[in-house]
């Protein structure tokens, strides 16, 4: 009798994906809370179109260098590791059965069981570490060019972001309409990265497009009230 087969589902997302949820989700909201905030202080488009442009370079540029060193400190912090489980495999090797043997008794194997497990991994020095790395202390062998390609990546990703709520600046003139359509366009593209992000957090997506949406316009409508009260419009 034919069976259905079984699909599992799971988080997808690639660091790929998780760097252009950071880079779109601060892009998005930053400069829309700027070019809002700016408005608020009645100031012409022009003036709010520079001051945009230099905000999404610098944010692009930080964000960047934070994905960068983030990754770096990664694999920085894995090498250090990897090379301290080398020393103790050599040195105190029957410390480190121990403790694989403790990892496999986490998991309900008896000490009978998990003994020859234990015994076979010691005569596979380079499998024995890989493991104590991977289930003692939770870490993955990073990728060399992570770091390089999560700075670009998120970088690309705030500044695709940050040109969405700027754009009716640089079209219009009348400073008011340019709020209304960057508005209409931000709030918009917000739910859509939203319900792109639930998708691939596993998330329903109405749920996570409408609390991207909240987040982004208080963010903005802060913006746009303390500029208002400061500027005393």
């Amino acid at each position: 009798m034919p069976q259905t087969p079984h699909v599992e589902q799971h988080f997808t997302a690639s660091e790929f994906v998780r760097d252009v949820v950071i880079g779109m989700a601060d892009g998005l909201t930053v400069p829309f809370a700027l070019a809002a905030g700016l408005s608020g202080a009645d100031i012409t488009t022009h003036v709010i179109v520079v001051a945009g442009l230099a905000e999404i370079a610098a944010g692009s540029i930080a964000m960047g260098l934070g994905g960068y060193l983030a990754a770096t400190n990664d694999a920085d912090h894995y090498a250090s590791e990897l090379e301290r489980e080398r020393r103790e495999v050599e040195e105190i090797p029957e410390q480190e059965a121990r403790e694989v043997l403790e990892v496999f008794e986490t998991y309900g194997l008896t000490h009978a069981e998990a003994v020859p497990i234990v015994n076979s991994l010691r005569e596979r020095p380079k499998q024995w570490i890989d493991f104590m790395m991977r289930f003692e202390l939770g870490l993955e062998k990073p990728d060399p060019k992570r770091a390089h390609r999560s700075a670009a990546t998120i970088a690309g990703a705030y500044i695709a972001g940050g040109l969405i709520p700027l754009a009716p600046y640089m079209l219009m003139t009348q400073l008011y309409s340019a709020l209304i359509a960057s508005v209409v366009a931000t709030l918009l593209a917000l739910a859509i990265f939203g319900a792109i992000k639930g998708h691939y957090s596993g998330m329903p997506r109405a749920s996570s497009a409408l609390r991207t949406v909240i987040i982004g316009g208080l963010a903005a409508a802060a913006a746009f009230g303390i500029a208002r009260l400061v500027s005393g419009k």
